[in-house]
């Protein structure tokens, strides 16, 4: 990884898009500081659309949607799009997500968990997800031991579900997407996004291993300094990573950004 003083000025001004992670990429302990939002009306302002692709539920995502200066938001690993038109909150979901409420797989999933390893629980926002199965490994304390976080991954395997880990869930789905896969179709839908022309024009920024496939598919992929602790667990590391960690990190980088567009 690249300290993100090496990533080329041109690069940034080329920027047309950035997504980012939320948890632990724009907050701090769960927080939003004020420089972290105040980073997002800078984007906003300068017209770049800003897109959080997040673990995190989908009813948190409905209210960033309504609440942030972004321009829609990714929920769920990627189950479920939610954007603004016209004052309207559209969706757009995955063709075949599994909703959690009537899965069986899910729910013979989250009884086995729970039965091996006493000390897992679910989320406590599990009542606002759709599609997404979570368990709480960092959220609030106690922390699940890296061992037993390891050791859902044996449970989950053989059931036809997916798992990805973030700085405080383990994310468990049934359907084919990612967040790569709903960022990329989202941003074709949208903004009429090509895959093998414009990958260079999105900046992509996270801190944990389930935006392992972010850092793997897009040039400009920056990590704030908190991925480091990750650094043994991702095969794909972000090509570029702040001084500063979290939200602050974040911060920094939109500087640049912002910086590189008022040099053009």
């Amino acid at each position: 990884m690249l300290p993100l003083a090496k990533l080329p000025r041109e690069s940034l001004a080329g920027v047309r898009y950035v997504l980012t992670d939320v948890d632990d990429t724009l907050t701090e302990h769960g927080r939003l500081e004020a420089s972290t939002y105040s980073a997002l009306w800078r984007l906003r302002d300068a017209g770049l659309p800003v897109i959080p692709i997040t673990g995190g539920p989908a009813g948190w995502c409905d209210l960033m949607v309504r609440m942030w200066p972004v321009a829609a938001a990714i929920a769920e690993s990627g189950a479920v799009a939610y954007w603004l038109e016209e004052g309207v909150l559209r969706s757009w979901v995955w063709p075949d997500a599994v909703p959690v409420a009537g899965s069986a797989t899910l729910s013979d999933l989250a009884a086995s968990i729970l039965r091996a390893h006493p000390a897992a629980r679910l989320a406590k926002n599990q009542f606002c997800r759709i599609f997404d199965l979570a368990v709480d490994v960092g959220e609030e304390p106690p922390r699940l031991p890296a061992e037993e976080v390891e050791a859902l991954r044996a449970i989950v395997a053989g059931s036809g579900a997916r798992m990805g880990r973030s700085s405080i869930h383990v994310n468990i789905w049934l359907g084919s997407y990612d967040k790569l896969a709903m960022a990329e179709r989202f941003l074709a839908m949208r903004y009429g996004y090509n895959p093998d022309h414009d990958a260079a024009s999105v900046l992509y920024v996270g801190d944990s291993p389930n935006d392992e496939p972010m850092f793997r598919r897009f040039p400009l992929s920056v990590g704030v300094a908190n991925v480091r602790k990750y650094v043994d667990d991702l095969e794909h590391h972000p090509k570029y990573v702040t001084n500063a960690s979290h939200g602050a990190g974040f911060a920094e980088l939109v500087a640049k950004i912002i910086e590189a567009k008022e040099d053009l």
